[in-house]
């Protein structure tokens, strides 16, 4: 097969759920298929360095604009002959012109579901392109079991039309020591204490103000000691997350890093004493898998694809649950036994993920999509 990747996401949108699974999905590739031909678009300095069988053409930003405005630029495919093209970025960008076979992937179908929990830009974007783009493509490629219903149901699409390829946390993701990981976290962000973590965007769907107000519930002896960090680039919503945390006064125990580079995370993670993910909805959801890769308990939630992901290797909990959530965030904390039990779980679970996984079961589905 001659095979062409939309790859823009690995360089611009980094950092991302979406950027992670080019980049990763790219690489493996690489690494597993050495019988095929690929055509990759690609960003500069990208870091990725593939083989004989990988033919790069670099692409350019045109602007300083956002991301899905940029990738709705379609890339040049002139005299290319290819047999499949995949855009991974939810398919914006997918050209009409393109006379071979066409897939996307699919992350999740928020705007529709969730719609007030995402930026206007774009849901105009979700709303004006993703029913073409899905009249145009020959099949889906999606990250959940949950996904791909959700996907089927949401825009009557075909469900053997629709191929499942769960993802992986990245190989930086590992146990660490952990008292070397507290100074460094002490040393570069002036945090002292043990913490809980969250990790993830700022959207309302993501459950920041339940989380903040869980905390406040712990008992106050509890949260002498124990600090809330809330990692992210502070979006639109974050003067909401901080007026709530003063309202509750916590104010001063809930700590919000902005964004942190993806070489430190593991050094969160390994230094946190839980992940709490009460996130309403997710179409996969790295963060917990990445916890648990670095050794760490991790609370999500019982709703969407986080059930699938995690299985019984988290504590799951109802997100609209207050009260829930709080208590097994005192109840991991707590209960030796309980933590020596989810760190063993995750540890397994999460390795029972891998990206390589992920680039076989795309090479298959880029079969089947040509067969229809």
């Amino acid at each position: 097969m001659k095979i062409g990747v939309d790859g823009r996401a690995a360089k611009w949108y980094r950092g991302t759920g979406i950027g992670t699974y080019t980049y990763q999905l790219i690489n493996s590739l690489n690494k597993i298929d050495s019988i095929n031909d690929y055509l990759v678009f690609l960003p500069e300095n990208t870091a990725l360095e593939l083989g004989d069988n990988f033919e790069i053409q670099s692409v350019k930003a045109n602007s300083d604009s956002n991301f899905w405005d940029e990738v709705k630029v379609e890339n040049n495919f002139y005299n290319k002959n290819l047999d499949i093209y995949h855009v991974p970025q939810n398919g914006v960008g997918l050209s009409n012109n393109l006379e071979c076979h066409k897939t996307i992937t699919l992350h999740d179908i928020i705007p529709l579901r969730m719609p007030e929990t995402v930026s206007s830009n774009y849901l105009h974007i979700f709303n004006t392109e993703i029913p073409k783009i899905l009249d145009n493509c020959d099949g889906i490629i999606t990250v959940s079991e949950f996904s791909k219903q959700d996907i089927a149901k949401g825009f009557n699409f075909p469900l053997d039309k629709i191929f499942v390829t769960h993802l992986a946390a990245e190989d930086i993701y590992r146990p660490l020591d952990k008292k070397m990981c507290k100074e460094i976290i002490k040393k570069e962000y002036g945090i002292n204490e043990d913490f809980i973590l969250y990790v993830g965007g700022f959207s309302p769907r993501k459950n920041i103000i339940g989380l903040i107000e869980a905390y406040s519930l712990l008992p106050e002896n509890r949260r002498k000691n124990l600090k809330l960090i809330i990692t992210g680039k502070k979006g639109i919503s974050y003067e909401i997350y901080k007026t709530r945390a003063i309202k509750l006064k916590v104010e001063k125990d809930v700590i919000f890093t902005d964004f942190i580079p993806l070489e430190k995370l593991p050094i969160f993670y390994n230094a946190s004493s839980l992940l709490a993910y009460p996130s309403f909805y997710e179409g996969f959801g790295l963060p917990p898998l990445e916890a648990m890769a670095c050794g760490t308990p991790v609370i999500a939630s019982n709703v969407t694809s986080l059930p699938e992901i995690c299985g019984d290797s988290a504590l799951l909990i109802d997100p609209h649950n207050i009260n829930e959530l709080s208590y097994s965030i005192e109840k991991i904390l707590s209960d030796k036994s309980l933590r020596e039990k989810l760190i063993s779980k995750g540890l397994n679970k999460s390795s029972s993920y891998s990206w390589n996984i992920t680039a076989k079961g795309t090479v298959e589905a880029y079969k089947k999509i040509i067969e229809f």
